[in-house]
């Protein structure tokens, strides 16, 4: 089964989430951003600092 037919499957169980992004100190939702604020914050890389 491919990936598209599972999510039309499934999709009557989903729910939208809400996605927050710490900005200048505290967190914002990204979908209250200005369009060139959701192309910086699609742009991010997450990175994994090394232990120490």
């Amino acid at each position: 089964m491919s990936h598209e037919a599972i999510l039309k499957k499934v999709a009557h169980k989903r729910k939208r989430c809400i996605v927050y992004t710490r900005v200048m100190g505290y967190h914002r939702p990204v979908e209250s951003f200005n369009i060139g604020k959701k192309g910086e914050h699609q742009e991010r890389k997450p990175f994994r600092e090394a232990c120490a």
